[in-house]
């Protein structure tokens, strides 16, 4: 039986209206670092405790390319007596600030297909965090757009996205669904530790959404069939989040810098970059495509030098810009959505037939690539 073919239609992205530049959180950052010094001067002169160092703006790019972040907001951030974002809660009877940005990147990925929200079948939300454990955020989007079908919430950290074209792929091909709606909010900056000089500047907000839809009912124009989809998971605790409902069961783990985003860059560095640059070469491989057959890769926005080393082992050679085209310069790391924004940002000049690969990577270990074709 031949199975349904599925094929990307739309795309959305919702950029925040704040930003900060390097400069701005090197000042804040410094401006904290010169705080904790002064307060603990005795402790440090005695050796009990490690005095902390600035951070530069130069530093900052060199390490990651990273030059600014959008940031839902910057007061919170930029304040160094407080160093995070002041996200006011919001009552049970209102809209959630998570679906709230996930609904904005939605619509625009809707009005692209030429689609409302009550054409859909499914809605996943795939993202590195959630703003809650139920009800589902999935759930509350499907419902502020007026979607029939099922939702539901998945997780595999900055790999959401691509699981998740997996996932709305996987159910047009069975049948279960002909529209899925996958959308990535991320509040990267909530779970950000503001106060670590190795990785105070990674994270950015946004959220992108990407419909799903079978080819024979889809507008093809401008759309993109899936190909192939691939995904690979490999226990780390390289990159790690410890938060979580347990927290409350052991009190001395309350507040402790584990419960925010912590890693190992070096090893993470040195172990994904092979691993990952492995599974679209092997991918490729299988389905009978050359790297010279490749208009694009979209990759995961997490690190410049990352992206230029993957790209470099698949090709063959030393990307141009525009065959890996980087957004992580203005949106710096923004999870599962940077390489929804690469792809949302650089998929129109493709002619039809050209060949892409959306590729993204993170915690877990988690790899999750897919192989486009532009119709």
């Amino acid at each position: 039986m031949t199975q349904t073919r599925a094929v990307i239609s739309g795309t959305g992205l919702y950029t925040p209206e704040e930003s900060v530049s390097n400069e701005e959180l090197v000042t804040a950052f410094n401006s904290w670092v010169d705080l904790f010094n002064a307060e603990n001067s005795e402790a440090i002169a005695l050796g009990e405790v490690e005095a902390k160092t600035h951070s530069s703006a130069e530093f900052i790019e060199k390490a990651s390319g990273i030059r600014s972040r959008f940031v839902l907001d910057k007061t919170g951030i930029l304040d160094p007596t407080r160093m995070t974002p002041s996200i006011a809660e919001r009552p049970n009877t209102e809209l959630s600030v998570m679906a709230e940005i996930g609904v904005k990147a939605a619509k625009e990925a809707l009005n692209m297909a030429g689609i409302e929200g009550s054409d859909l079948d499914a809605v996943i939300v795939a993202a590195s965090n959630m703003q809650r454990a139920y009800p589902a955020m999935a759930v509350e989007v499907q419902d502020a757009l007026g979607a029939p079908g099922y939702a539901f919430d998945m997780n595999v950290a900055c790999s959401s996205a691509t699981f998740g074209i997996q996932q709305a792929r996987d159910a047009i091909r069975s049948g279960s669904a002909r529209r899925v709606l996958m959308v990535n909010p991320e509040i990267c900056t909530a779970h950000l530790n503001f106060r670590d000089r190795d990785s105070h500047f990674i994270f950015g907000d946004v959220a992108t959404a990407v419909v799903i839809e079978a080819q024979d009912s889809a507008n093809c124009a401008g759309s993109y069939e899936i190909v192939d989809t691939r995904l690979q998971t490999l226990f780390s605790n390289n990159i790690r989040n410890n938060f979580g409902f347990l927290n409350r069961t052991d009190e001395r783990g309350i507040g402790r810098i584990d419960k925010l985003f912590v890693q190992e860059g070096r090893k993470v560095f040195k172990e994904v970059c092979p691993a990952v640059a492995e599974q679209i070469c092997q991918q490729l491989s299988d389905l009978g495509i050359t790297p010279e057959q490749l208009s694009r890769l979209w990759l995961h926005q997490a690190n410049r030098n990352m992206n230029d080393l993957i790209a470099k082992r698949v090709l063959g050679r030393d990307p141009l810009a525009t065959e890996s085209p980087t957004i992580l310069d203005s949106y710096a790391n923004t999870s599962s959505a940077g390489s929804i924004i690469a792809f949302h940002q650089n998929r129109k000049d493709l002619q039809s037939n050209d060949l892409g690969v959306l590729c993204s990577f993170g915690a877990g270990y988690s790899i999750g690539s897919v192989v486009l074709r532009a119709l």
